[in-house]
């Protein structure tokens, strides 16, 4: 399984993240207008900025609508943002006309059963140890780190290390 995750992502060209559960830990906290707040894990940031340095384009396709999201990806720099999905399926078939990339050079992590449309149709399918099992059982790698905890980092560093691109992105820092 290990190698065949391998090989899946050293082909991935676009990676695409889903929010809640992955880059959060699918917590909602409210405030007191109402107004939901959402924490992102700065690791993870760092590692999809990494990724994207090396050539590898970013998506987000989300179920839940969120300013917070949109100025974490602008942050990021993360021009594919598709919110307020609820066929997720539709809009990554937007994505892949969009961007002109094929579904086998598309990554997808996801941890709900409203992820399966995508992920049952890329390449390369992860998700998190906190995701649902229906969505865990069919997925070609599964992270250790928890949504919202570094699983996008872990994640961008395998794909990283499987395109042989890891000691390269490191560099930078190591000089």
């Amino acid at each position: 399984m290990q190698n065949q995750a391998n090989e899946r992502a050293a082909r991935v060209r676009l990676m695409i993240f889903d929010v809640d559960g992955i880059l959060t830990d699918g917590s909602l906290h409210y405030g007191p207008e109402g107004e939901v707040i959402k924490t992102f894990n700065v690791l993870d940031g760092h590692g999809i900025k990494l990724l994207q340095q090396s050539g590898v384009a970013t998506a987000i396709i989300s179920a839940r609508q969120s300013a917070l999201v949109a100025r974490r990806a602008s942050d990021l720099g993360i021009v594919h943002v598709h919110q307020g999905v609820h066929d997720k399926r539709a809009a990554f078939e937007q994505l892949l006309d969009k961007t002109g990339i094929t579904p086998e050079a598309c990554g997808f992590i996801g941890d709900d059963v409203i992820d399966l449309p995508i992920l049952l149709r890329v390449g390369f399918a992860a998700s998190v140890p906190n995701g649902h099992p229906e969505v865990q059982s069919r997925v070609h790698y599964l992270t250790r780190a928890a949504g919202g905890a570094g699983a996008a980092r872990e994640l961008c560093d395998f794909i990283l290390r499987a395109q042989g691109n890891y000691q390269a992105a490191l560099a930078p820092y190591l000089a």
